[in-house]
């Protein structure tokens, strides 16, 4: 189906979580308007916002000192995927995606990043990173080692939730590919196809950003990437490359599928207009003939002939069959 972004009203602002973390642990909640960078370098505020109003991540930007652009970019959404350093902090985009009532709706993580502060910001279809948050609580001893940990856990989390949508396209795919063999598609099944792939080109826009992403937050010095946190990007950058292949795959299988369709079609087409010929050309033999007798002139061969009419409808047949036998040996008929 189409892939819509959808976005709700602004004014529906909601803090979904803003916690106070100390040495991996969960220490308190924490409201924003008490939040800010704490000073000690095992602690850091971790703050959900869901499709907040300008003027609450005004808030926010006062409290985390968040560079202009990033704020307006996170507030306007409808961003591609990036990775952007400012000064000692980072910014990152994510597109996420989910399967409702067979659509592929697409939304937006933004992340915030920087010395004691981890901000998301989140914006149509996504699932909800509570189920996140409580995972990386389970292992203190990774959460720990501070934000880069919850960028990593943040930007796997989006790109495993790809993989269930990638599957269940791929066995649609899969199905439609089976069916061109044997049937022609009917209208609707090609239009599904095109609805698919327009899918898949969504999802593709979405993820292939993120094999680079990955690979700068692995490779090149980025601020605030520990040296040991390098090979679970490694880890995210290689989950995504296959990711990347999978809906290629399934793009070129959707193309070929329609090609074959399209081929199939035209051979059968090509059949019949070679039946409706071969049929025509014999009709054309005794609908000749007939003209011919038809016309009342007075001087006609064989015209008074006894043995006329007999002899015209033998003629008639026997230039029928042999026209018949010849079509049917050149298999036209």
């Amino acid at each position: 189906m189409i892939a819509l972004c959808a976005r709700r009203d602004s004014s529906m602002d909601m803090v979904v979580d803003s916690a106070l973390y100390i040495g991996g642990h969960r220490n308190r909640s924490v409201s924003i308007d008490q939040a800010e960078p704490p000073d000690q370098p095992d602690h850091f505020v971790w703050i959900g916002l869901l499709e907040p109003s300008e003027e609450l991540l005004h808030t926010v930007q006062a409290r985390f000192g968040l560079h202009d652009l990033a704020v307006e970019d996170a507030h306007r959404a409808h961003q591609r995927p990036k990775l952007e350093a400012y000064g000692q902090s980072l910014f990152v985009v994510l597109r996420t995606a989910e399967l409702r009532s067979g659509r592929v709706e697409c939304g937006e993580t933004h992340v915030f990043i920087g010395h004691g502060y981890v901000i998301t910001v989140r914006h149509g279809a996504s699932s909800s990173y509570a189920e996140l948050r409580k995972r990386c609580e389970t292992v203190p001893r990774m959460l720990g080692k501070g934000v880069d940990f919850v960028l990593y856990s943040i930007i796997d989390f989006v790109v495993d939730k790809y993989f269930p949508i990638v599957e269940t396209l791929e066995t649609e795919v899969e199905e439609t590919a089976a069916e061109v063999l044997t049937a022609a598609f009917s209208p609707e099944r090609i239009a599904r196809i095109y609805e698919i792939r327009r899918e898949l080109q969504v999802l593709r826009r979405s993820v292939t950003p993120l094999i680079e992403m990955a690979g700068r937050l692995a490779r090149v010095e980025v601020p605030l990437i520990d040296e040991d946190l390098k090979p679970y990007f490694r880890d995210v950058q290689d989950h995504t490359t296959r990711l990347s292949e999978r809906i290629e795959n399934l793009r070129e299988l959707l193309a070929s599928a329609l090609e074959a369709n399209l081929l199939i079609v035209s051979i059968r087409q090509n059949e019949v207009m070679k039946k409706l010929a071969g049929w025509a050309a014999i009709l054309a033999v005794p609908t000749a003939i007939a003209g011919l007798y038809g016309m009342n002139f007075e001087h006609m061969p064989e015209l008074h002939w006894r043995y006329g009419y007999p002899a015209a409808v033998a003629v008639i047949l026997g230039v029928c069959l042999w026209l018949y036998l010849r079509f049917k040996r050149s298999g036209w008929l």
